[in-house]
C-alpha cells in the first residue's frame, strides 16, 4: 500500500497494512510499525482506535515510553487534549528523576526514568508504547508510575503479544491495541501472511 494512500472505507486497523516487514535480518525487529506514522490520517485513526476503550475514563496525562512510544503517545495525548510525559531511558534528563530497572525484549538490563515534578498521588495516567513484546518495558513503566503514587488507567500499544508479560498486562490492566483478533496468532508468531487483509 502506498504510504500516503487513504482508503475510502477506514475501518479499525486499516492502517496496519502500512507496517513494513523486516528486510535486514534477525538482528532487527521482524516488523516496523513506524511507517504508518508517515500517513497523517493513519496516525490519527490509530490514536483514535487506541483511545476507544478509554472514552469513559478520567485521564489526566498520557505517558509514552522511549523512544517509539513518544510518537504514538504524543499523538494519543493530542487526540485526548491532555499533556504528554516522556518515560526516558536513564541518563537523559537534567532534572531530578525516579528510576526503574527492567529487562527489555532483547534480554538486556536497562533503567528508565521520569522527572519528579509531574506525577503526584491521584494522577491518572494512560501508558503508551509502540509494541509490547515480552512486556518487561511496559511493566517497568507501570511500576515507575505507581511508585510515584499515580494510577495507571490503562495501557495502549499498536500490538500486545500474548507472551507471559503481555498476558500479565492484559489480566491486570485495562488495555487497547489495534490488532484484529483473527490476526493475533500471527502477531504472536512474528509473521504476517496477510497484509492485504487489513484493507478487506
Amino acid at each position: 500500500m502506498d504510504v500516503f494512500a487513504v482508503p475510502g472505507n477506514r475501518h479499525k486497523g486499516w492502517y496496519l497494512s502500512l507496517m513494513a516487514p523486516n528486510t535486514k535480518g534477525p538482528e532487527f525487529a521482524w516488523l516496523d510499525p513506524s511507517r504508518l506514522y508517515c500517513n497523517s490520517q493513519a496516525l490519527a485513526d490509530c490514536a483514535k482506535d487506541l483511545l476507544s476503550p478509554f472514552q469513559s475514563d478520567n485521564i489526566d496525562l498520557v505517558a509514552g515510553i522511549d523512544a517509539m512510544g513518544f510518537i504514538l503517545g504524543a499523538s494519543v495525548a493530542t487526540a485526548l487534549g491532555k499533556g504528554f510525559l516522556a518515560v526516558r531511558k536513564a541518563g537523559h534528563l537534567c532534572v531530578p528523576t525516579q528510576g526503574q530497572s527492567y529487562t527489555d525484549y532483547t534480554g538486556r538490563e536497562k533503567t528508565m526514568e521520569v522527572r519528579l515534578d509531574v506525577l503526584r498521588p491521584g494522577s491518572r495516567v494512560l501508558l503508551v508504547d509502540q509494541w509490547i513484546e515480552t512486556g518487561g518495558t511496559m511493566k517497568a513503566a507501570i511500576q515507575l508510575v505507581e511508585k510515584l503514587g499515580a494510577t495507571v488507567v490503562g495501557v495502549a500499544a499498536v500490538a500486545i503479544e500474548n507472551t507471559e508479560g503481555g498476558r500479565w498486562i492484559k489480566e491486570n490492566y485495562k488495555f487497547s491495541h489495534c490488532i484484529p483478533e483473527e490476526l493475533q496468532s500471527q502477531i504472536d508468531g512474528k509473521y504476517l501472511d496477510s497484509f492485504k487483509s487489513f484493507n478487506n
